[in-house]
């Protein structure tokens, strides 16, 4: 039986892409660069927001000058507009009120920023027990680094083989062997499964009571 669920946020508890795409192009409208339809979003998140931003700019762009430059733009403009189209996926909500009421430790881990990965778990799930809520820090690396579930595991003192890790990307379930725990990729997400399965996830999850299946 595992003690501790890690989920990703963006693409695996809640469907961001949306204010993600409006922050990104209203940051790229200030710079005086051309925006994206929101679709195109889907392609770009989930490695943190300077990648974000590079993924954004016209290739030629791509410096650490325009990044910095669209983020001045960028957090002000998300932290104020993140909850207004973002919402939990189908399922979600249930699904992480019957894992509590197992027993089951809840975490999150994930490459966005600290401060909105904290609103957004509060805002959306106010009434869950996460136990640990990580997002991006300046110093700490991003996942696929393990780092972020090395972190977690140390605060809650659970063991790896006790652990079980739902993310909707690539990186996340990179991110799980390099950790050495177990994964759990969701085909809800902003990444097709061949994806997931390319990078080696040890299960699939088609709607959000599936992961129970797996604990």
């Amino acid at each position: 039986m595992k003690k501790l669920v890690i989920f990703d946020l963006d693409g695996t508890l809640l469907d961001t892409v949306m204010d993600l795409a409006a922050a990104t192009n209203h940051a790229l409208e200030k710079c005086g660069f051309a925006t994206h339809p929101a679709k195109a979003y889907y392609n770009f998140v989930g490695r943190g927001i300077n990648n974000l931003f590079r993924a954004a700019l016209p290739e030629q762009e791509r410096t650490d000058e325009n990044v910095n430059w669209m983020r001045t733009f960028f957090i002000p403009y998300y932290n104020n507009h993140n909850t207004d189209r973002s919402h939990p996926y189908t399922g979600i909500p249930e699904l992480l009120s019957t894992l509590a009421e197992k027993g089951i430790r809840l975490a999150v881990a994930s490459n966005k920023y600290q401060q909105a990965t904290e609103k957004l778990i509060r805002h959306f799930f106010p009434t869950i027990p996460f136990a640990v809520v990580l997002g991006q820090r300046d110093g700490f690396p991003l996942k696929p680094d393990p780092a972020i579930v090395d972190l977690i595991c140390k605060k809650t003192g659970v063991q790896t083989n006790e652990v079980l890790y739902v993310g909707d990307s690539g990186i996340d379930m990179q991110t799980a062997a390099n950790a050495c725990v177990e994964s759990v990729g969701v085909t809800w997400g902003f990444r097709p499964v061949s994806e997931l399965t390319a990078s080696g996830a040890n299960h699939l999850a088609e709607v959000p009571n599936d992961i129970l299946l797996y604990l």
